[in-house]
C-alpha cells in the first residue's frame, strides 16, 4: 500500500481551468465566430463550435458576465451578442506577440525586386498591401538621397492653370499648380515638354518653339526647378503614402455616408497619421489602436481599427506602416500579414539601399542640407540650372 500511494504523489495533475480562465475562453470563442461570420452569436452556436464540455445554460452565464463588464452587447433582448470595442482590445492583445507564421507567398516579388526607384517600390508595397488585406494603407517614409528630376509633364487644366507633375529617378512623383495667361494647346504643351526634356538632359535642343512658348517654358522651368530644390531639402516631416481608400466600401461598416466619412477624417489627416506611424516606429514594435483609441488623432471617434508596424533599412527603423480597416477584422492574421510584409520591405529596401548606394535622412528642422544636396537635384550640366535669359 505504501508503494501504491508513493507512486498516486507522483501522478502528474491536471490542472483545472478557472472559471476566470473559462470565461475568457469563452470570449475569445466567440470573438473567433463573429470575426468570421458576422452573425450575433447565442450559447447554443457558440457549443457547437468547440466548447462542447459547457452547458449552454454555463456560456449563456459567461456572457451575462461579460456582457456586464462590458465585452458584449446585444442588439436584441433574445438575440446573440456581439464583441464591442473592448473585447476587440482583448482579443488583439491576445495575439499582438504570437509569431503565427503567414502561410503562402505573399510578398516574395517584394522582397526578391531589385530597383533604384526606392519611392515607387514603397508604392507599390502599399498597394499590394492594400489588395491582399482589402483595406487602406498608409506607410511613412525617409527622405532618400541624390534623387533627381527625369521629367516634367504639363497637363492643361483650364484657361489660366496648368498642372505639372514631377518624376524623379527614385519613381517619386509630385504634382504642382502653375498659372498661365491664356489656356494651352496639346501642340504647345508638347512643345514645351521638349524644352524641358531639352534643360533637363542637355539632348535635342527644340527649335520649332514660339518666342512666347520658349519664354513661358523658361518661366515654369525655373519655378518647378526652385519648388523642387526648396522642398526636397527642407525635409521637416516624413513623406507619407495612402492608398485604398475605396477598398474600405466592401465593409458594412462603412456604406453608411457619416459612419465612412468619420473614418476617412483620420485618413485624410497626413498629421494624424504622421502621429500614429511615429508612436508605433518609436516603441519599435506592432501596435493597434480601436475605436475610442483614436481619439487623440481626430475630431470624431471613429468606427474604426488602425494597426501598424515598422520596417526597417540595416536594422534601423526608418517608418511604418498602417493598416486602416473596421473593427471587425482579422486581428490574428493580419498581425502575421504586417509581419510578414515588414520583413519583405526591410529586407529588399536594406539590399538596394547598399547595391545603389543610396543614403537617406529622417526629417531635421535646419535647412543646411541644401549647401550639400542642392546643385545635384536637376543635374550636373549647366543646361539644368536655373537660368533668366529675359
Amino acid at each position: 500500500m505504501g508503494k501504491e500511494n508513493a507512486l498516486k504523489t507522483l501522478k502528474p495533475l491536471s490542472k483545472k481551468p478557472s472559471k476566470q480562465e473559462r470565461e475568457h475562453k469563452v470570449l475569445l470563442g466567440l470573438i473567433e465566430y463573429y470575426l468570421k461570420t458576422g452573425k450575433p452569436v447565442g450559447s447554443n452556436t457558440l457549443k457547437e463550435t468547440g466548447f462542447e464540455d459547457l452547458s449552454s445554460a454555463t456560456i449563456r452565464n459567461y456572457f451575462a458576465k461579460l456582457e456586464e463588464e462590458g465585452y458584449l452587447t446585444q442588439q436584441h433582448i433574445s438575440g446573440g451578442r456581439i464583441p464591442t470595442d473592448r473585447a476587440y482590445r482583448a482579443y488583439a492583445k491576445e495575439f499582438v506577440d504570437s509569431e503565427t507564421p503567414l502561410q503562402g507567398t505573399h510578398f516574395e516579388e517584394l522582397r526578391n525586386a531589385e530597383t533604384r526607384e526606392i519611392a515607387g517600390y514603397l508604392q507599390k508595397a502599399a498597394e499590394s498591401l492594400s489588395t491582399l488585406t482589402v483595406s487602406a494603407i498608409f506607410l511613412s517614409a525617409p527622405r532618400f538621397d541624390h534623387d533627381m528630376i527625369v521629367g516634367l509633364k504639363l497637363v492643361p487644366i483650364d484657361h489660366s492653370r496648368c498642372l505639372c507633375v514631377i518624376i524623379t529617378d527614385f519613381g517619386l512623383i509630385q504634382t504642382e499648380i502653375l498659372q498661365t495667361d491664356k489656356r494651352l494647346t496639346a501642340f504647345a504643351v508638347k512643345r514645351m515638354e521638349s524644352y524641358f526634356h531639352w534643360r533637363l538632359t542637355g539632348n535635342d535642343k527644340p527649335d520649332h518653339l514660339s518666342e512666347e512658348e520658349e519664354k513661358l517654358a523658361q518661366e515654369f522651368y525655373n519655378e518647378l526647378m526652385v519648388r523642387f530644390i526648396v522642398g526636397y531639402a527642407n525635409f521637416n516631416a516624413e513623406e507619407v503614402y495612402r492608398t485604398g481608400f475605396s477598398r474600405l466600401l466592401n465593409y458594412p461598416e462603412f456604406r453608411e455616408p457619416l459612419a465612412l466619412a468619420g473614418t476617412l477624417s483620420l485618413f485624410e489627416n497626413a498629421h494624424s497619421m504622421r502621429l500614429l506611424l511615429k508612436e508605433c516606429s518609436g516603441m519599435n514594435r506592432l501596435k493597434f489602436w480601436i475605436g475610442d483609441d483614436l481619439k487623440n488623432f481626430c475630431q470624431e471617434s471613429p468606427n474604426c481599427s488602425v494597426l501598424a508596424i515598422p520596417y526597417y533599412i540595416n536594422q534601423q527603423a526608418v517608418g511604418a506602416v498602417g493598416l486602416l480597416g473596421p473593427s471587425r477584422m482579422a486581428y490574428r492574421e493580419l498581425f502575421a500579414t504586417l509581419r510578414a510584409f515588414s520583413e519583405s520591405i526591410s529586407t529588399a529596401l536594406t539590399r538596394n539601399i547598399y547595391k545603389f548606394k543610396i543614403s537617406f535622412r529622417q526629417p531635421q528642422q535646419n535647412d543646411s542640407y541644401l549647401q550639400v544636396e542642392g546643385p545635384r537635384l536637376i543635374g550636373g550640366t549647366p543646361l539644368m540650372l536655373i537660368e533668366d535669359k529675359s
